[in-house]
């Protein structure tokens, strides 16, 4: 072929661009909440659950555990730790702070091959406030993916109220829930467990080295809510 030939020839057609909003189906996961007894887990685990989805709660007390998911009724299930990640197919990490590392050591095995979704915000409390905390590994994130080398850890759901989670007459949690994660097809599917509660939509966010500044700004939203009585969420523009 001489180049003019070359030069006729039909340049090779770009494959289109995929649609951002193009999200997988995920309604047929099994959800594991670790701290589901807690006011955040708790919440979320309620909402996915009125959403239709299988949800188990986790504690470190499985008779703790069944006594919560007794209550949120929806098909709710109570266990230990280990065996709602055993059963789960995608975690969310709900534990408070201050055990956060000791609890994701002790189910490394548990959660291999988990997909792991970390809403822990590490904050201190003075006279003054909430303020942040930036752990060793620069978040509650890193520190997950750093304790799980054999997990896929992801962050979100970090700025949800769980007084409006917990409240059945509420039908809708009107808010964005950033997601971040280093696999694209790890954060859709996060992003579309968001997206199974009515009201709530899951952006991405970056990857997981950027979690610090999205965990540490629910000490903003706690400031936002003391001074206007408030139960403040975020919602992002233009997309």
């Amino acid at each position: 072929m001489t180049s003019s030939d070359s030069a006729q020839q039909p340049a090779a057609q770009k494959a289109p661009a995929k649609d951002p909003w193009d999200l997988p189906d995920v309604s047929g996961l099994v959800v594991g909440v670790l701290g589901g007894t807690g006011p955040q887990g708790k919440g979320l685990a309620y909402r996915l659950a009125r959403a239709g989805q299988k949800v188990i709660i986790g504690s470190r007390a499985a008779e703790r555990a069944q006594a919560a998911a007794d209550e949120l009724g929806h098909g709710v299930e109570g266990a230990d730790n280990a065996e709602c990640a055993r059963r789960s197919d995608l975690v969310i990490v709900a534990v408070p702070w201050e055990g956060h590392g000791k609890t994701l050591e002790s189910l490394r095995a548990d959660l291999a091959g988990k997909l792991v979704v970390d809403c822990v915000n590490p904050l201190g409390f003075d006279k003054q406030g909430a303020y942040a905390l930036k752990p060793e590994e620069g978040s509650a994130a890193e520190q997950a993916a750093a304790l799980l080398p054999d997990s896929r850890v992801t962050a979100a759901f970090h700025h949800l109220s769980a007084v409006l989670l917990q409240d059945p007459e509420i039908e809708q949690i009107d808010t964005d829930v950033m997601v971040l994660g280093e696999a694209r097809a790890d954060v859709e599917t996060v992003q579309a467990l968001a997206g199974r509660i009515p009201g709530m939509r899951g952006v991405f966010a970056g990857r997981l080295r950027n979690a610090h500044q999205v965990e540490s700004l629910v000490a903003n939203l706690i400031s936002v809510n003391r001074r206007y009585k408030a139960h403040a969420g975020l919602r992002v523009t233009d997309v």
